[in-house]
């Protein structure tokens, strides 16, 4: 575990029991509000919520379609919380980088308010695209900063408590993933979230 997964896992395991009443808790609904309205879940396919914090987007989600659900985080208190609100889904705690699924195993892959604290975005871009099945999709709903703040913030971002590494532009999320066997089917930014939709090909 790197430093930055370390600050993470103790900035999110002193959160996890009140996460909804923070700070955190409050600025990310919006995130989870944009992904829930973005994705489309065939009954009973495969989902996973990576860094999926106390496991509420999935609870969320379960409300539109049965599928059978995953979640992961670096977090053991929020992987704590998760299993306490979706009893009926399997949660394992891991980093991003090294995913416990077989190759092609998940239908629909969602990452909400959490990639900008991804060490290795290469790493994980690569692991979704093993995971992923043809076909499926993956959301990302992150942090959006016009050019000029990312500028501004990036070089100071990395200092930051709650293991933050960096915040990117649409165009670094698409291009990744592009690299790496996906397709940009939609970009949207709403405020300060944006939300890259891609499908694995």
């Amino acid at each position: 575990m790197n430093k930055f997964e370390q600050r993470s896992k103790k900035s999110y395991d002193k959160k996890a029991e009140n996460y909804e009443l923070t700070f955190d808790g409050k600025f990310t609904a919006k995130f989870k509000k944009m992904i829930y309205e973005a994705v489309t879940i065939a009954p009973d396919d495969t989902v996973v919520d990576v860094a999926c914090g106390n496991g509420r987007l999935l609870h969320e989600l379960a409300e539109k379609s049965p599928f059978c659900g995953y979640g992961v985080d670096i977090s053991e208190k929020m992987i704590e919380q998760a299993k306490r609100l979706n009893p009926d889904m399997t949660f394992y705690v891991s980093g991003c980088d090294q995913l416990p699924f077989e190759n092609g195993e998940i239908g629909v892959m969602t990452v909400s308010a959490a990639f900008h604290h991804f060490p290795n975005v290469q790493r994980f871009a690569q692991e979704a695209g093993r995971v992923i099945r043809i076909g499926g999709m993956l959301y990302i709903a992150e942090a959006y900063l016009p050019a000029i703040l990312r500028v501004i913030c990036n070089p100071f971002v990395k200092f930051s408590r709650a293991g933050d590494v960096k915040f990117y532009s649409p165009n670094e999320i698409v291009s990744l993933f592009e690299n790496n066997g996906f397709v940009a089917s939609g970009v949207e930014i709403d405020g300060m979230v944006q939300i890259i939709k891609l499908q694995r090909k």
